[in-house]
């Protein structure tokens, strides 16, 4: 085979590729107004991720003047294609926001700026500007800032240009900061005969600058709106003097100034004083200059206010109950007779929580282990741990700390934890824990038997009610001692013990998935039947993709349906010809990781908190589960021929036809996330 980039799609654009699907469902006239406009806020919260992380790492490499024989692309040649990529994006991303809101008008809902209100809305801004946003806002001269350093990551700046009909006043500039951390982005205004109006914070400064800066004798106020994305990459300190958590303290303060990766301005600024700002904050051309419209930061649309009629949003899908376990029923009692597997959203995440509030005061159960990647803002399953240490359990937890911007949050949670007794330990410098697990202990006629829960996502309530994930609840021994080992692997610092049914990175995943393919290589050349169906959110590992290749070169027919990143190339002619991946972006995202292999029609099933990435095989602890039970196969199986015949929110992932709705000669429109949840509620 040959070994060269042109087998491969470039995992940058192939990430692009993936926002652009995002971007396709703000398009998409299918969905509600208000989701719509959810999405561009999605879209948006994405894209100033990919610059702070994947633009960033690459500017790095620029600055290298000989790159590692490792890097497989020109960094120059792709940063082009990114920003070519970028600016059509910007360019539909702006014709969908403006073609919504013209649409939102025709159900009364109007977004208006500070130039169209009316007086009585006028008054109702200067009050709420008085007593809301005014206590926030701490402007600063442009001549007092000395460096760009002075702009925090992300966040939306008004440089406003002041000038006085006083001669003796010279014209000046200052920088505000729009207090979204404090102060929702959206006013809503009054409702005047059943019409509702929305301003954005932006505008509602801007209404009243002159409340600002008239005391300085300024009468004429323009202001225009900036903004700095910066690498996102910690600087990690290796002073062994100090402990793993005041070095990632550290680190995330200086993130919040660290280099920057793009510069966004308003289109509409005076060139003279654009080209003031740029030499006053040391912008040059290399940290990607872009104008724009007049507003920015549309990840706060993600929490658009909820107002107007029920059809500008999805309709209802409340989590379904588990059949095998009712209200007010034991958890353990249930789990201890068969295998139990939770799909969220489609099933309530409070299931988690309920089994840890059981086990916080449950006699029989002695200790309880958990690891947490990504915690909920107000965690209930963090409070049910700390009710356990007061019930006189024995709680341990793996948090990670080195979670991408979630990392205050974990250290807050790491602190809280420990002033209530429970035992944490410490995050592992260079890798990450990944997996998802839960250990319970519980004495049972004198025995210890184990509780284990293995996920696909986070334990996080908030996110859990909008990513799909697979969690299994089970009580079998082999799998669960595993899970104890694996919490005893973290405690030993890697003397990485014998495993029975589980497999676990960085030892095992690469090497179990490439024996899998070889065994369906194997049955395909014998001439039995040989197929796979692979669930991920990345496909990136271009070992895994040339066994991929290998495999379908051999007749083994492979279905991929893959959220986000993929370097595969499917479908392509004497390469991929077996290999067909699918796209699926809606309501909810799509997040577990699933694996059916045909085994000579022994079919094996696994979850998996792990995409195929190479950090995933080599550089995190991850699990992957078998799933044994035959009903919850048969679940398993049914999701995924439902995700697979999808025809309304499926996408291609084929090179020369990216992100093409997939289509069928069927004429019943399937869409597979809305069929899943009619699935559970015949359950």
């Amino acid at each position: 085979m040959k070994n060269n980039n042109s087998l491969f799609i470039n995992r940058e654009i192939s990430w692009l590729h993936f926002n652009g699907r995002v971007l396709q469902e703000a398009v998409d006239k299918a969905n509600p107004l208000i989701e719509r406009l959810k999405f561009l806020g999605i879209f948006s919260n994405n894209r100033d991720e990919f610059f702070r992380v994947r633009v960033g790492t690459i500017n790095r490499m620029l600055n290298v003047k000989k790159l590692d024989y490792k890097v497989k692309f020109d960094p120059k040649v792709v940063l082009s294609e990114i920003n070519k990529i970028v600016i059509q994006q910007e360019e539909d991303f702006t014709n969908a926001y403006w073609e919504i809101v013209a649409e939102l008008k025709k159900d009364g809902i109007f977004i208006i700026n500070e130039k169209q209100l009316s007086k009585q809305q006028a008054l109702f801004v200067k009050q709420y500007f008085k007593d809301n946003i005014w206590p926030h806002l701490f402007p600063i001269m442009l001549n007092n800032i000395h460096h760009e350093s002075s702009l925090i990551d992300s966040s939306l700046y008004l440089l406003v240009d002041l000038q006085s009909e006083n001669e003796e006043i010279e014209n000046n500039q200052a920088i505000i900061k729009i207090p979204t951390d404090n102060i929702s982005r959206f006013l809503v205004l009054p409702t005047e005969k059943g019409k509702h109006f929305i301003m954005l914070l932006d505008d509602a400064i801007r209404h009243c600058l002159s409340d600002i800066f008239s005391i300085l004798g300024y009468d004429t106020y323009n202001a225009y709106t900036i903004k700095f994305t910066r690498d996102a990459e910690l600087d990690i300190d290796n002073d062994v003097a100090k402990s793993f958590m005041s070095i990632m303290t550290e680190s995330i303060k200086k993130r919040k100034r660290g280099v920057p990766v793009r510069f966004v301005y308003e289109e509409t600024i005076p060139p003279g004083l654009l080209k003031k700002l740029i030499k006053k904050l040391k912008i040059s051309e290399n940290d990607n200059l872009r104008s724009g419209g007049r507003y920015h930061n549309f990840k706060d649309f993600m929490s658009f206010p909820h107002i107007g009629p029920d059809h500008l949003y999805y309709p209802p899908m409340p989590p379904m109950p588990h059949r095998d376990l009712p209200y007010n029923k034991s958890i353990l009692d249930a789990v201890r007779k068969k295998d139990i597997m939770l799909h969220f959203p489609y099933q309530s995440f409070h299931y988690i929580i309920d089994l840890l509030r059981e086990a916080s005061v449950d006699p029989r159960v002695k200790a309880v282990k958990m690891t947490f990647y990504r915690t909920a803002k107000h965690s209930m399953a963090m409070n049910a741990l700390i009710n356990a240490a007061r019930n006189g359990k024995q709680v341990t937890v793996f948090m990670e700390i080195q979670a991408r911007f979630d990392e205050e949050a974990n250290i807050y949670w790491t602190n809280r934890l420990q002033e209530e007794g429970v035992k944490i330990i410490q995050t592992i410098p260079g890798f990450k824990v990944h997996s998802k697990l839960i250990l319970i202990s519980r004495l049972e006629d004198g025995e210890e038997i184990y509780y284990a829960n293995i996920s696909t996502g986070n334990f996080n309530e908030s996110t859990a009610r909008v990513y799909a994930d697979d969690s299994l609840l089970t009580a079998n021994q082999s799998i669960a001692t595993d899970v104890d080992k694996v919490f005893r692997l973290f405690e030993t610092r890697y003397h990485p013990p014998e495993f029975e049914s589980l497999i676990v990175s960085p030892f095992q995943n690469r090497n179990f998935f490439m024996k899998m393919l070889n065994n369906e290589i194997k049955n395909s050349e014998e001439g039995k039947e040989s197929w796979v169906i692979i669930k991920l959110n990345s496909l990136v590992d271009r070992k895994i993709v040339r066994k991929l290749y290998q495999a379908s070169d051999a007749g083994v027919k492979i279905q991929l349906i893959i959220r986000g990143l993929s370097v595969i190339k499917p479908g392509v002619p004497g390469l991929s010809d077996n290999i067909d991946a699918f796209s699926v972006v809606d309501r909810f995202l799509e997040h577990s990781r699933v694996y059916v292999f045909c085994n000579e029609n022994d079919n094996k099933y696994y979850i998996s908190s792990a995409d195929w990435m190479q950090r995933n095989f080599d550089h995190r602890i991850e699990v992957t589960c078998p799933i044994n039970d035959k009903k919850i196969q048969k679940e398993l199986w049914t999701i995924l021929q439902i995700q697979l015949k999808d025809n309304c929110k499926s996408r291609l992932l084929d090179v020369d036809d990216i992100n093409r709705y997939k289509k069928t000669t069927s004429k019943k429109k399937i869409r597979s996330q809305f069929e899943t949840y009619e699935f559970f509620k015949k359950l």
